[in-house]
This record gives structure tokens, sequence and C-alpha cells, in this order.
């Protein structure tokens, strides 16, 4: 080699123009001799990241479950509740002689006798056991349809042992059981169930609802009685208890008034039968109250408040069926016996009419419902759907 000359051959060749080509990184596989690697590989592109799973499907999931737990407990809680107070109701009934009911009350017919005592304080009814309000009522799951039958308390019948009298006093005379006994025999019926409201307590039970809601027909002032002042002065210019007309919610005390009002001196045609009237509308309040949603959500700290002004033989699955059938309903019936006003010994009583018979076929919907007819008075029976 001659001095000068370099081991190498240097180029002098230009580049191509532009940007200069980047050269891909690539993964050799070793070999597994330890070797030099037989090939590149190239790694593959690397795709969209995967998903993110969604969580509210599971969280409604468990939402649902405990939303179900609670109803659960809800359930029992008021099962349990209710049949802590009927045990209650009843031990206070005591043992009647019902007709056995057929089947389910919630798939079959049945009829209750619906009693009011009035022996709670006040002038004339200390020591009265009387029966101030007789209703039967009957809920006919397959028509969906309630009826109530009101019986005047100063009916003239038969009272098995005790000769002729008014109706309300076979309670008086053998308590319940002679009670069911002389309406069986008067109408005819079967009375499946009973229940007997102390209207002593009957404040209790719609104060406990939160009052009920009652449209009254006319206007109303009554006679004076169950005076609301602890004074006799303050009674003596007292003039009676006044009732707008309209839809109102009563309590208690009101409610009660209000079904016990037999004169009304801003009309002098009503009488007891129109007071039956608002008996039977003070019921049906209740009966809507009860089965209401607000009143389920609250039964397990209201069936005590509830149950404790009655006495019946129904159980707490008893009482559930015939609540069910009430929120099912679809049409209600009102009808009324009837019949003319005489004296006897100079005591009031109501003749019964020979229409009662077809009213009572209208009431288990074997007729069709008539009103009372023309020219029956104050006092003719029928039917108003």
């Amino acid at each position: 080699m001659a001095q000068g000359d370099k081991p190498y051959r240097v180029y002098r060749g230009g580049r191509t123009k532009g940007r200069v080509p980047l050269q891909r990184r690539v993964e050799q596989t070793p070999r597994r001799d330890g070797g030099r690697p037989d090939r590149p590989v190239t790694p593959a592109p690397a795709g969209p990241s995967a998903p993110r799973r969604r969580r509210w499907p599971r969280r409604v999931g468990i939402a649902v479950v405990v939303l179900l737990l609670l109803v659960l407990v809800w359930a029992f809680a008021s099962y349990f509740a209710l049949a802590r107070a009927l045990d209650g109701a009843n031990q206070r009934l005591g043992p009647v002689a019902l007709d056995e009911q057929s089947g389910l009350l919630i798939s079959d017919p049945s009829t209750t006798l619906l009693l009011g005592t009035d022996h709670g304080p006040g002038a004339g009814r200390e020591g009265a056991q009387r029966s101030d309000s007789i209703m039967l009522v009957r809920t006919d799951p397959d028509r969906g349809r309630t009826s109530f039958l009101s019986i005047p308390r100063d009916l003239r019948v038969d009272v098995p042992g005790h000769g002729f009298a008014k109706i309300n006093a076979a309670y008086q005379f053998g308590g319940q059981n002679l009670a069911v006994q002389t309406v069986k025999a008067f109408t005819g019926l079967q009375v499946n169930h009973m229940v007997v409201v102390d209207f002593q307590s009957f404040e209790q039970l719609i104060n406990a609802l939160g009052g009920v809601k009652i449209d009254v027909p006319e206007p109303i002032l009554s006679n004076r009685f169950d005076f609301p002042f602890s004074t006799q002065e303050r009674c003596q210019r007292w003039n009676g208890w006044r009732f707008a007309a309209g839809e109102q919610t009563m309590n208690g005390r009101r409610a009660l008034v209000y079904s016990r009002v037999r004169e009304n001196r801003l009309d002098p045609a009503e009488n007891d039968l129109t007071r039956g009237e608002r008996q039977q509308a003070v019921v049906r309040a209740i009966g809507d109250d009860v089965t209401s949603f607000s009143t389920l959500v609250r039964l397990p700290f209201l069936a005590d408040d509830l149950i404790a002004p009655l006495a019946t033989d129904l159980s707490a699955g008893q009482f559930a069926q015939l609540a069910w059938v009430k929120v099912r309903s679809s049409s209600t019936l009102r009808c009324r016996l009837g019949g003319t006003p005489t004296s006897i010994g100079g005591e009031s009583f109501l003749i019964g009419s020979e229409e009662n018979r077809n009213v009572i076929l209208m009431f288990l919907g074997v007729a069709a419902p008539q009103p009372p007819p023309p020219g029956t008075g104050l006092y003719g029976p029928g039917c108003i759907g």
C-alpha cells in the first residue's frame, strides 16, 4: 500500500433531496440456541381501546331487589299489626251464630251486618245498649259491586223471644246474637260476618285516618244534642250543629254528629231514613280512606287505632280480602227499607212496607234497582245506583 493511501474507499456521492425516511424499529425473535435472531417481527398495529363496562344495569338490579325486600318487610309488618289488633276485636265480639262463608271473600259474595251502638256519654244514652245504626253491606266480586242496605232502627219487627218491638231493641235484649237472629228473620238474608262499631270510640278511628271527606247534599241546622260546650249557659244560647252543602273534610267529632242528625231545621222533610243515608255516606268514606294508599303505607302504625272501636269476627286475611274487593268495586248500590210511621202505646214505630221484599231482591242483585215509588212519602223504600 502506497504511503498516504487509506485502507478504505471514500464515496462522495450526494443524497437524494427530501425527508429522511425513519427506520421502523422492529422486534427480533431470539434464537433458542442464543444466536442471532432469524428474522425481524413487525408488531401488529395497535387497535382501538376496549370500551368500559357499563355499571348502571347492575345498580338498577340491586335497587329493584332492595325495593322488593322493603315491600315484603312492610307487608309482613302490616299483616302482623292488623292480625294483632283484630285478635282483640274478635275477643270483644265473642261467639256469634253466623252463616258460613262460601268460598273466599275475594271471589264469592258476602254479607256483613254493621251495627253502631250508641251507649256513649250524653243525655238519654246512659246505660243504653241499643243499636243506633243497622246496615247490611254486601260485596259481590263477580259484579264488581258493593251494596248497602239501611234498616231503620224504629222498624217494628218480631224479636225472637220478646215479641214485637223496634228492631234496634234486639241488641239491648240479647246482644249481638239476638241482633243477628232478628235481622236474618226479618230480611230472610244470610249474615256471614259482623262488625259492631262503638260510637264512643268512633272519633278515634276517623281521627286516625286524618278525617273523612263527605259530600253534604244540602245545608243542615240540627236540633241541639251533644252540646260542644262545658257550661249549660253556653249550651242554651247555642242553636245547633251546622253543616254547609258541598264536599268537606270532617274530623271524628263532626262525622259522628253528622251521622247522628235526625232533625234538619232547614228541611223539615228529613227524617230517620235520611239519617240512614248520611250514615251510609260516612261508612263509604271510611271504607275509601281505609283502602287508600296512604293508609296502607301507615298501616303498621295505625292498625291499633283503626280497629280499637270495632268488635268483629273478621280475621286479618278476611279483612285484607274485603279491602281488595272494595278497591276493585266499580259501582255502589244504596238501598233502604221503609214503611209507614205510626204510634203504638205512645211509642213511635215504622210499620214495614210490602215493597221491602223487592228492595231486598235489588240488594241481592236479583232485581233491577228502583228508587222509592211515587206517593210512598218520606219513608218510601227503594235503591239508588
